[in-house]
Formats: C-alpha cells, sequence, structure tokens
C-alpha cells in the first residue's frame, strides 16, 4: 500500500457497526494528499468533529536528534527533565519542557564499540532508560548498562553486562528496583543463552545471574519452586528437553519488559524463542524458553513458569508486553498477570501460583489449537507444523510477533486493554543451521506478509473481563509502537507510515490526528512539566521490529530481506525527515 492510502483508519466494533459514518476516512484522504506532495504538517489536522470533552493536541515544540537508526526509547522524567536516549551509537540528552518547547540541559555520550553494528541482529534501537533514587540507568547496544546522576549526567558507574561477539546484546530497559538495577539479554538469533541480572544499583557489581536454559541450580530452580502445570514439574528440564548440549546455545533471551510486584517480592519476565529456528535441531520442549518466569526479587529463585509455547516451532517467543493488575477476576479478587503474547493471545495469569485463567486470540492465528486453560500449554496447528526441506505457507502470526515489546495499555477504570497489533502472517522455509559463534543462527527462510483480510495494523480495545475485542481501528501497516491511555478517555498511537492519532477510547473515534516526519516506532508519554501541564511527547525515527527494511536500508527485491519484511514494506513512503524527531504537544 502507498503513501497516497497513509490516512486510512477503519473502525469495527463487536457488532460490526462504524461509528465514523465515513468521516474519517474522508478526512484521512485529504491529510493523505497533503502528504504524497510533500507537505509537513505542523499542527493537529482535525478529522472529525470535537469529542465532547475537547480533547486536542498542539504542538508546542521538536528536538532532532540525527540519528538514522530505530528510535525505540520514549523518553523518561527525571526531576522535571525529560531523558531522551538515542539508538546507538547513544546519546543520553536532558530536556527541560514547557510551554515554550524543549531545551537542552546537559549531554551524555557512552564510548562506543562501533563492532557492535555488525552483530545486531534487528536494528540498533534500545529501550528507554529508567529513573529511581535520582539516578538514571541506561543500557546500551553494545552491552553496557550505565548509571548516571539523573540531574547532571555524570557517570557513577559503568559495567559491561553482555558479551558483543558472541552476538548478544541489552535491547530492553533496566528495572531499578530498592537497591538492584535488573536487567536481560537479547540474542536469540545468534544462539546466545537468555539470562536476567541483578546488578547493585550503587556499584554495578553482580548480585546474582539467573539463566533460561540449562540444569535447575543455573535456572534457579529449587525447593521454592512451584509451577501450577504438572508438564513443568521435573528435575533439570533446562538440559533434559534438549539435545545433548543444545542448552548452551538454545536462546529464551530476557529482551521483553521485567516486572515487579514488591509487595510480592516477585519479578516477572518473558523468555525468548529457543535456537535455532529449525525446530527439528532441538527435539523436545526446550524449557525454560518461549515462556513467562515469576521469581524472587531478592535471590533470582523461580517461583513458577508458564510455557506459551512448547518446542516452539514459529519463533513466537513469550517477550511481549507485561501488564500487573488488581482485579475481580469472576467474582474474585485476583492478582493478575497479563501478558499480550507475541503469538498472538492475550494471557491472564494469577500471577502469585501461574494459573492460566484465559488466553484468547486478539490477532490472525492459524498457527495453534485451544484448549490451554485445562492443558497448560497451547497446541501447534499439525496443518502448519514446519520441517526440514519444506515450506509452510500462510503461518499466521509471523515470527516477528502480533504486537512490540511494549505494545499494549491498559485502562484499570474501563477494563480495557489497548493493543497496537501487527497483524502478520509468514511463509516459512526450514533448513540446516550450523552454529558459529557470533553469527545468525537461524535455519530457516522466512517471507512476512500482510493476513488474508483487512490491513497489516490494528489498534485493538480488548474487553479484559469477557476476552473479546470491543473495537478496532485497522491501519495499512503494522503497529510496531505501542499505544498511550489518557484518562480523560483517549487513547494516542503512532503508525508506521508517519501519523500520530488519537481516538476516543470508548468507540475509536478518529478525533485528532497530525502527519508527523518519520514513523513512530515506539509508545507516546504523557508527562508534566516544570510549569505543571500536561504534555504529550512522541518519538519519531522508524526501524524497530522491522529493522532495516522500514528504514528503506534493505534490498526489498529479496522477500526475505529484514528478517522477512522487505516483502511487506515494498509500498512504504520515504521518510520526509528521515533521523529521529522528539515532538512535545500540550493539552488544553
Amino acid at each position: 500500500m502507498t503513501a497516497s492510502t497513509a490516512g486510512f483508519a477503519t473502525i469495527r466494533q463487536s457488532d460490526g457497526h462504524d461509528p465514523s459514518g465515513g468521516s474519517a476516512a474522508r478526512w484521512g484522504i485529504v491529510a493523505a494528499i497533503a502528504a504524497s506532495v510533500g507537505w509537513l504538517l505542523l499542527s493537529g489536522t482535525a478529522v472529525a468533529q470535537e469529542s465532547a470533552s475537547g480533547f486536542s493536541l498542539r504542538l508546542v515544540g521538536t528536538f532532532r536528534t540525527d540519528n538514522p537508526n530505530a528510535h525505540l526509547a520514549a523518553p523518561v522524567m527525571a526531576g522535571g527533565r525529560l531523558l531522551l536516549l538515542t539508538p546507538f551509537p547513544h546519546r543520553l540528552t536532558a530536556l527541560r519542557l514547557g510551554p515554550e518547547g524543549l531545551h537542552p540541559e546537559w549531554r551524555f555520550t557512552p564510548e562506543t564499540d562501533r563492532m557492535a553494528e555488525g552483530t545486531a541482529c534487528c536494528g540498533l534501537g534500545v529501550r528507554s532508560p529508567a529513573v529511581a533514587g535520582g539516578r538514571a540507568f541506561l543500557n546500551t547496544a553494545d552491552g553496557r548498562t550505565i548509571a548516571l546522576d539523573a540531574a547532571s549526567g555524570t557517570k557513577i558507574w559503568e559495567m559491561r553486562t553482555a558479551d558483543r561477539g558472541s552476538g548478544e546484546s541489552l535491547a530492553s530497559s533496566p528495572l531499578p528496583v530498592g537497591d538492584k538495577v535488573l536487567i536481560g539479554n537479547a540474542g536469540d538469533d545468534f544462539g546466545v543463552r537468555g539470562w536476567l541480572k541483578a546488578l547493585d544499583a550503587t556499584s554495578g557489581a553482580t548480585l546474582w545471574t539467573r539463566y533460561s536454559t540449562g540444569p535447575d541450580e543455573d535456572v534457579g530452580i529449587g525447593p521454592d519452586f512451584a509451577p501450577f502445570y504438572k508438564i513443568a514439574r521435573g528435575r533439570d528440564l533446562g538440559a533434559a528437553t534438549w539435545p545433548p548440549g543444545a542448552w548452551e546455545r538454545g536462546g529464551g533471551s530476557v529482551s521483553g519488559p521485567l516486572m515487579a510486584d514488591t509487595g510480592l517480592g516477585l519479578v516477572f519476565h518473558g523468555t525468548g524463542r529457543p535456537a535455532p529456528l529449525n525446530p527439528d535441531q532441538r527435539p523436545g520442549e526446550n524449557r525454560w524458553t518461549s515462556g513467562l518466569f515469576a521469581r524472587d526479587l531478592a535471590t533470582g529463585a523461580a517461583r513458577w513458569f508458564y510455557q506459551l509455547a512448547p518446542h516452539d516451532q514459529h519463533g513466537v517467543s513469550g517477550t511481549g508486553p507485561l501488564i500487573l493488575a488488581d482485579r475481580d477476576w469472576k467474582g474474585r479478587a485476583r492478582k493478575l498477570l497479563i501478558h499480550v503474547g507475541l503469538n498472538g493471545h492475550v494471557y491472564v495469569l494469577d500471577r502469585i501460583s501461574g494459573e492460566l485463567l484465559s488466553a484468547e486470540a486478539f490477532a490472525p492465528v492459524n498457527a495453534f489449537r485451544g484448549g490451554a486453560a485445562a492443558s497448560g500449554a497451547i497446541a501447534v496447528a499439525q496443518e502448519k507444523a514446519t520441517r526440514v526441506g519444506a515450506t509452510t505457507r500462510d503461518v499466521c502470526p509471523a515470527w516477528t510477533g502480533a504486537t512490540s515489546s511494549e505494545g499494549a495499555a491498559l485502562s484499570a477504570e474501563t477494563g480495557l486493554l489497548f493493543i497496537a497489533a501487527a497483524r502478520l502472517c509468514m511463509d516459512i522455509e526450514i533448513r540446516p543451521a550450523n552454529y558459529i559463534r557470533g553469527t545468525p543462527y537461524l535455519g530457516a527462510n522466512v517471507r512476512v506478509k500482510g493476513p488474508p483480510e483487512g490491513g497489516a495494523g490494528e489498534l485493538v480495545a480488548w474487553r479484559l473481563d469477557d476476552a473479546r475485542p470491543a473495537w478496532t481501528v485497522s491501519e495499512p501497516y503494522p503497529l510496531l509502537g505501542g499505544p498511550l491511555w489518557h484518562p480523560r478517555g483517549f487513547v494516542i498511537y503512532g503508525t508506521l507510515d508517519g501519523w500520530l492519532k488519537a481516538l476516543d477510547a470508548r468507540d475509536g473515534r478518529l478525533v485528532w490526528q497530525q502527519r508527523l516526519a518519520s514513523g513512530v516506532v515506539s509508545a507516546p508519554m504523557l508527562v508534566r512539566g516544570a510549569d505543571g501541564a500536561e504534555y504529550v511527547t512522541v518519538l519519531a525515527g522508524r526501524g524497530g521490529a522491522a529493522g532495516p527494511a522500514a528504514g528503506l536500508e534493505a534490498d526489498l527485491r529479496d522477500a526475505t530481506a529484514a528478517r522477512g519484511f522487505g516483502n511487506l514494506l515494498r509500498g512504504l513512503s520515504a521518510e520526509a525527515q528521515p533521523g529521529g524527531t522528539l515532538y512535545l504537544f500540550a493539552l488544553p
């Protein structure tokens, strides 16, 4: 789909009604024509009558990063400043924000190992820094974890925490909790063994490391490990469910979000897919990959595990969004862990016990069958099983995932879960893979494509209590960033083809949009300035899971280029202004 259709957003409610009356599409055509002739809109473009609450966004400032890579790291607040981290080679900038715009106060540029550019599987973006106790903590793509004074940018400590030479990197945000900073690694595409580390927040020293594969001692499985389902019980399953030694290069990265419940003393995290992608080379259930862990915050000891996809054949992993919520569930107060799976399902679990309460599809899914609540695992559909020497076609979802790792936001008041979805399918050809340290270890050729019907992206308002969509809004390209839910009843998100949109959270009606200079692969953020006013920030600079294809750097004549996105994004227009731009919008 070309830029001439960039403004379309088709609303579908659960009853099939289109509440926009067609007005959104008509205004979308006008906006798309403006974009196709090179206009850069610097103020909001009204696309429907303003809502009863008078929602609008007014652009008050921008800040350019001059970095060409994928901008995944939404800025975070620290003492009245916005901390903005660029992709690799990184630079952290502190920006004072207010009614007059964005003004730099200090910058920090870490040392750079340029060899990391050759071992980054899917772009050079990292997730946001984290702030706690007056300090800012950040991970870098070349494997460093750094602590700074958040007021001045002065470096406090720096540790090499990942092995760049093996293909290992740090793609997710650090999680400071008390006297610790928790970090996880990335690198499934290189056969890197997944781990979670706790660092001392004061010195950076490693306090403990727990692995996703291997014997119980390495994984942190001991007498307190009590998984709800019998299939996760047994001795040394992290090694016994693999061919001899294969767990040492078995993937299971901790590249998704980390969430802590300090009341329970637990940290929750997903684990990545097993390596290689060729499942014939790793017979067995491949514990403890493609699943969810609950671990003790103090020691990292495992409390429970739920495997989303035993012997994951399609590479969809367990590193999707995690949300903690205390809600009534079927008449009983529960502490819930909500996981928006890259395999296209919304999972609701009891976060104390690991019991699965619900698992329903929010995106096109044909690779799996039901029955998860009874057995503790969703079965693979046999017609979509893979085998060496054959191409399995039209597998949904694609291995790149049905959402991003930060692609969901919950309205606790209404119970609506807003999901930025990638409605993608794939053709996958399995082939032999040879492990060579620091090189890709895949064993598959993949072509990613859109679904049989509808757009490749969708904003889904999911009814948490009855596990179905309230409404959906279709987009021509996959949504690779995340949504922002505003307490006044609006949801805001950015698109790969460069739109920032605000919808009425009740029915998905488009109430405002603006064209940006580049696509968005991060989440908009609601922040408060030193003047006490509320602002919305969004960082544009496309890439993300689509890697170089979204930046139009790959040869898109190759349908398998850029992890298979080359096939999908051939119609994506060039950016009006390549590189990253942070936008600051004022709320009325």
